[in-house]
């Protein structure tokens, strides 16, 4: 952006040093030069349009700085209903908490800034289903990647993605981000699941979250957002989350494999064994 094109809203934008950020304490906290070049020259840059253009930004020592997609939450910007746009493909991880989040790139990144407003084509939509109790041993990651070995890595493209279901409503707010974070993975746009008690309890402590009586009100709005019964989706299917299995993927996550599927004759390909060999899973 330019000094003679301003950022329409900096009340909603925020910015915070994610993929650049160096690893080594001296680097950060010691006045030690950034050691890679790009890197320092991407952080300078961010900070200096943060400064000229008011926007707020979370800057190397700050101690609320942190993966993008996990401080938004973690302090309350990412709200039930909310549009959330951001410069990387796994945006999509704020859609646990009903938000409608997905990646952009770096011409509609300026585009944003610029007007507060964003061209898209509606996407279709997509309802994943899972009822029943997870078993012992099985995480929100292998829910996921047993989701798209169901539907493939490219599944979802040209869908939202809206999981639902009692497996689904059962998942704390950090797995529920896991699912979404990873409906990229599925090919989807964006992935989304409603908002509910879970969620607003999660939320209600937070710092940036509504308070008091802005709080009662944004419940009551929250509340209105999840799908109505009997709603139409152009895609659905259903899963038994009972049925899956601890999941190891390698490269794509259509290889999603478990140590019984391995067993089965027909599916012992050379090249899956072998990935399933480099994860310590399959059997000689």
């Amino acid at each position: 952006m330019s000094a003679a094109c301003r950022c329409r809203r900096p009340d909603l934008t925020f910015a915070t040093i994610d993929h650049s950020s160096p690893t080594r304490t001296e680097q950060i906290f010691g006045g030690a030069p950034i050691a890679i070049e790009s890197a320092a020259k991407q952080i300078g840059q961010l900070e200096t349009n943060c400064a000229e253009f008011g926007i707020e930004l979370l800057g190397l020592t700050n101690p609320l700085r942190g993966i993008v997609h996990v401080i938004g939450p973690e302090l309350g910007l990412t709200l039930p209903g909310s549009i959330l746009v951001c410069g990387d493909s796994h945006t999509s991880t704020h859609g646990a908490f009903g938000a409608l989040a997905f990646g952009i790139g770096t011409t509609e990144v300026a585009h944003v800034l610029a007007t507060q407003c964003l061209l898209q084509r509606r996407p279709k939509t997509f309802a994943i289903t899972v009822h029943g109790a997870l078993g012992a041993g099985v995480t929100a990651k292998d829910l996921i990647l047993a989701i798209i070995s169901q539907i493939g890595i490219d599944g979802g493209t040209g869908h939202v993605l809206e999981y639902r279901g009692s497996t689904i409503t059962g998942l704390g707010m950090e797995e529920r981000m896991t699912v979404c974070n990873m409906s990229i993975e599925a090919g989807a746009r964006a992935g989304m699941i409603a908002p509910d008690e879970t969620t607003y309890a999660y939320l209600e402590s937070r710092p940036r979250a509504p308070k008091a009586a802005a709080w009662q009100r944004a419940l009551e709005a929250w509340r209105a957002l999840p799908s109505d019964t009997g709603a139409r989706f152009d895609r659905q299917i259903e899963l038994d989350g009972a049925a899956v299995e601890p999941m190891v993927t390698y490269g794509q996550p259509r290889y999603g494999v478990t140590d019984h599927w391995l067993d089965s004759p027909a599916q012992r390909r050379p090249d899956i064994r072998q990935g399933a060999r480099l994860h310590g899973t399959a059997r000689r």
